[in-house]
């Protein structure tokens, strides 16, 4: 996994280094800190006690300078190699800063200053640790997105050979291999289902709470669980082409990505370098003149150690880490943080309608019957008469009939190409088809049927017949089911303050009524492939931000041309690859928790950089001793210590950030 703001992060300079390692070398700093506390001179006569141990003179120097070397190593080379990149930051404050007091008590050890300095410099350097491997903690167990994604591939899979199967290791499957997965198994590769059926829970890509219903023909996807029954998967993807490795890529890419407000703390930590430094140099060189060599040393010190961009240096890499991994974990793959920063400032979202707004597939809407036949016959036996065809409406016939029970088998199917479909059922003969189907047999509607029919074709729903030889018995109407989430999602946007737009390339008339139902009035309809980025000029043009939500290849035009664009995760990889920032679940709810994540997350980063910014503007005075003539100083140790204790409210004030009210598939139906 890539430290992903190494690459402009100026605090992060330990480059290679862990929690761990910053963790055992502050325990073995502690433990060479305490006995030089208790027996410094001067500690002893704030709490008037006594020690008289053998070496004790030797304890400063030998034990603060293991402390210095071991315990400072980290920052000394970070310092290094801050110079050596011209960036000078964080880590180059922190080795000046122990340098100073290592050559200060090492001069007082050789009676060459009259400054005990031992004790405060193992405090700061055992301070300094404890802030580091808290803070690579934090960063640590916000980017744990990424290793926890890829915990979710097993790394032994069933591969079926002939009768019977034999575990082999992932990486050894090829594409084309059928794997067994069984009830409870993770699915260790993306493939299509060849044979079973199972409930799979997909809630670790797609956010989706409640498990899915999975067929033979179905795709799946690695990570995933079958939760009830055994199926067989035909290997389609494998390694690094998996939907996983693509979701771990957007994660480790967005957490890489640069961000405007970190732009903005990176120069200020590059300019509170140089104002640190003359800070430092001026409060020496005063002090100095005022003929107290060991105050100018001991401010100067402090100076270095409050100024040290330590909770500016992670006021935004933490938050964008903890966001992109919040996100990922409720289905949304944040591509592009610039995408996350600005659906803060969107003022309209446009849907493509088709897979995103609805289904992408027919349902039955409406059936009527005539001559006879009630709405439930009409729809069995339209049903088994469509049983063997493989046409979308056919299928969304039988699927809506099998909600009502078993299907009557049908006998001496035939399809009547640009007609329709024909069977027998139960003996008598039927067809059914569109208007077409009627020309060809001159069959009127019935009177009964007319005024369901004229209702159906005014809302653009394609309007099939069942039909006897001499007579028209019922009729059916299908349209592009609407997602159950989309009114939901609209409804979010608009109490967010959001306006929202439809875009689609089908017949006025079917857009009108869809945009009727989910109650928008901002529709563009008939609209060809190549116009809709056009769509997005118009709106745009008004002066409003947009952001795009599509699927298809045809949106990926509008996705590049919008503010923001969105792809809903079930759609195609061009339209994925135009879009900054992809709804692995398709719930187009998704775009209003996008923008509550954008809002919550500027919202920390703009606090978290108020609060550093302000404190090391304000700290600097205090140590450089502005105060010193009313009494008030700070020492080294305590510097430290203020400097840890703003470093743990950034942090703090970062995880609230889990608090953010994120709403995936199904979690709040």
């Amino acid at each position: 996994m890539n430290h992903a703001h190494d690459q402009h992060d100026q605090h992060d300079q330990h480059a290679g280094h862990d929690p761990e390692m910053f963790r055992r070398r502050f325990w073995l700093s502690l433990a060479l800190t305490i006995p030089l506390v208790v027996t410094s001179e001067m500690v002893m006569d704030w709490f008037n006690y006594e020690l008289d141990l053998p070496l004790m003179s030797w304890y400063g120097p030998v034990l603060g300078s293991i402390v210095f070397w071991w315990g400072g190593w980290p920052f000394l080379t970070g310092g290094i190699a801050e110079i050596r990149q011209r960036q000078p930051g964080m880590m180059l404050l922190i080795s000046m800063a122990i340098i100073v007091a290592y050559a200060a008590s090492m001069a007082t050890s050789l009676d060459r200053l009259e400054l005990e300095f031992w004790w405060e410099l193992a405090a700061l350097v055992t301070i300094m640790l404890l802030g580091h491997w808290q803070e690579m903690k934090a960063i640590g167990s916000a980017r744990n997105a990424l290793s926890a994604l890829a915990a979710l591939l097993p790394d032994e899979a069933d591969l079926v050979d002939g009768d019977s199967t034999r575990p082999t290791p992932v990486d050894e499957l090829k594409v084309g291999d059928v794997v067994l997965v069984r009830p409870g198994g993770r699915v260790p590769v993306d493939g299509t289902i060849v044979d079973g059926n199972a409930e799979l829970d997909e809630s670790m890509i797609t956010g989706e709470s409640r498990p899915v219903a999975r067929a033979t023909g179905d795709r799946v996807v690695a990570g995933t669980v079958s939760t009830d029954s055994s199926i067989r998967v035909r290997v389609d993807a494998i390694g690094d082409n998996t939907t996983l490795a693509g979701i771990q890529r957007l994660v480790a890419d967005a957490q890489a990505s640069q961000s405007r407000a970190q732009v903005l703390a990176d120069r200020f930590a590059a300019l509170l370098f140089y104002v640190a430094v003359t800070a430092g140099i001026v409060t020496f060189v005063v002090w100095w003149s005022l003929g107290d060599l060991d105050e100018a040393i001991v401010r100067t010190v402090t100076v270095l150690v409050i100024a040290c961009p330590h909770a500016l240096g992670l006021a935004i890499p933490l938050v964008i880490a903890l966001s992109t991994a919040i996100s990922a974990r409720a289905g949304i793959l944040v591509k592009d943080r610039l995408a996350l920063e600005r659906m803060r400032s969107i003022d309209t979202v446009l849907f493509d309608k088709t897979g995103t707004l609805t289904k992408g597939a027919h349902t039955v809407t409406g059936t009527a019957g005539a001559n006879g036949f009630d709405a439930a016959t009409v729809l069995r036996t339209a049903a088994a008469v469509e049983a063997d065809s493989e046409h979308p409406l056919a299928r969304a016939i039988v699927t809506a009939a099998r909600h009502d029970g078993e299907i009557v088998r049908a006998t001496g199917f035939r399809a009547l190409t640009g007609r329709g479909v024909t069977a027998d059922v139960e003996g008598t003969t039927y067809s059914v088809g569109g208007p077409a189907l009627l020309r060809e047999r001159a069959l009127e509607v019935p009177a009964g049927l007319a005024s369901d029919v004229d209702a159906w074709q005014s809302r653009g729903s394609a309007v099939l017949y069942l039909a006897t030889d001499e007579e028209i018995v019922g009729a059916l109407a299908l349209e592009d089911e609407i997602r159950p989430e989309a009114r939901s999602a609209v409804a979010d946007l608009r109490a967010m303050g959001v306006d929202v737009a439809m875009i689609t390339g089908d017949a006025k008339q079917v857009a009108d009524a869809v945009g009727h139902d989910l109650d928008i009035r901002n529709v563009f309809a008939e609209v060809l492939p190549e116009d809709k980025d056009q769509a997005v000029i118009t709106i745009q043009r008004r002066g409003t931000t947009v952001a795009m939500v599509g699927d298809g290849v045809n949106d990926a035009p509008a996705l590049a041309r919008a503010d923001v664009g969105l792809a809903i995760g079930a759609g195609t990889d061009v339209a994925i690859e135009s879009a900054g920032v992809v709804l692995a679940s398709s719930d187009p709810r998704g775009v209003a928790s996008v923008i509550r994540l954008s809002r919550a997350s500027y919202r920390k980063m703009v606090q978290n950089l108020t609060w550093a910014a302000g404190y090391n503007l304000l700290a600097i005075p205090l140590a450089a001793g502005v105060f010193a003539w009313a009494g008030f100083t700070l020492s080294p140790a305590v510097g430290a210590i203020l400097m840890s204790l703003s470093t743990i409210v950034v942090a703090l004030n970062a995880q609230l950030l889990r608090r953010t009210e994120l709403r995936p598939a199904a979690m709040d139906e």
